[in-house]
């Protein structure tokens, strides 16, 4: 063989490599990036160590709604060593007022209904307050943000909403371990389209 055709060989393997490594930069930064959890906040609809991937295209048309489920930087003071991000479900949107109330969550005045919240020997665990505060008023671009293992979650209840441009992605399949795979359920919350109760 010639020196020129090796080095054309090579040339193509190298092309070859950085136009794979390229796409997989722009899938990663813009469209999709895989997300091992890591922690229990979000038992037992995500445990430890399965992996979801996380949707990072659709929310730039598609806002985050109430129900979808989140993977976002949390607020400096509360980044775990090596930077891992957080995974909640979103609670609240920009303008809503959420209110906790005898181990339950209150929307605009009206009662959440949260079936995917964790349970224990057929109970559902009561979403305490963690810092005293027990209403907040989410400012627009902002999310209110908990884990579904109420008793087990750091979230907005102490570090308060986040915002939107701190959002990674939506997560929206759970794909390894492979007997888990599934596409996760976003309550749609039609109890709020009731009109809100009268002070």
């Amino acid at each position: 063989m010639s020196r020129r055709p090796a080095l054309g060989c090579l040339l193509e393997i190298v092309e070859t490599l950085v136009l794979t490594l390229l796409i997989f930069w722009v899938i990663q930064s813009f469209v999709a990036q895989p997300y091992r959890v890591q922690q229990e906040s979000m038992e037992r609809t995500l445990m430890p160590d399965e992996y979801v991937l996380v949707d990072k295209l659709t929310p730039r048309f598609d806002p985050y709604k109430r129900g979808d489920i989140v993977v976002f930087n949390p607020p400096e003071n509360w980044i775990q060593e090596g930077g891992q991000p957080f995974i909640k479900r979103i609670i609240g949107v920009g303008g809503d007022k959420v209110e906790l109330k005898n181990g339950d969550v209150y929307l605009n005045g009206i009662k959440l209904a949260e079936p995917y919240v964790y349970q224990e020997n057929g109970h559902t665990q009561p979403t305490e307050d963690l810092i005293g505060a027990k209403k907040w008023v989410v400012p627009d671009g902002e999310l209110f943000l908990m884990g579904d293992h109420r008793g087990n979650s750091a979230d907005s209840r102490e570090f308060g909403p986040v915002g939107i441009p701190d959002v990674i992605g939506r997560a929206w399949l759970r794909y390894w371990p492979i007997d888990t795979l599934k596409v996760l359920d976003v309550p749609r919350h039609p109890e709020l389209a009731t009109p809100s109760p009268r002070p």
